[in-house]
């Protein structure tokens, strides 16, 4: 997981929930408006030896779309999470968003996403993580989530 952020002097801290969810990677400064213009995150994405990219970032016309568009003509696989991401209205989110498919880039939700990164149940090692990511920032399937699992430790019975 690469983070950045800008003007963090100035305020332009990483999102609290983010840094909760990461707490131990380092947040990469810059200016730029497009990340794949400040030579330490691409130095840091090319470390990766990826060819899959998944961005999410503040603003969607702008964050987003111009780094995305970037890494798919430089023939990376970019995916985009369009659901923490916003533009300065609606209009422009979707825009963005078109602006983005018409380029070959895949838009996805973050709970898509999740579903596609634990793609089995049977994976019990991952499941708490995705518990309590879906728990504290689920929205309202969170909480459904939490009422179910109160619902099945409170239901133990026979063929429950």
């Amino acid at each position: 997981m690469i983070l950045t952020t800008v003007v963090a002097a100035r305020g332009g801290k990483t999102i609290k929930g983010i840094q909760d969810v990461f707490p131990n990677n380092e947040v990469i400064g810059r200016s730029f408006i497009n990340t794949s213009q400040d030579e330490r995150v691409v130095t840091a994405v090319k470390a990766t030896k990826r060819k899959k990219l998944v961005l999410a970032s503040l603003w969607t016309e702008m964050c987003l779309a111009m780094p995305a568009i970037q890494a798919q003509g430089e023939g990376f696989e970019v995916y985009v999470v369009t659901d923490p991401s916003g533009g300065v209205s609606p209009e422009a989110h979707d825009m963005a968003v078109r602006r983005m498919v018409q380029a070959g880039i895949v838009p996805i939700t973050w709970m898509a996403l999740l579903g596609e990164w634990q793609l089995d149940w049977a994976r019990e090692d991952t499941i708490p993580a995705l518990a309590n990511l879906l728990i504290e920032h689920g929205g309202a399937t969170g909480v459904a989530y939490a009422w179910e699992l109160q619902l099945l430790a409170e239901n133990k019975q026979p063929g429950f």
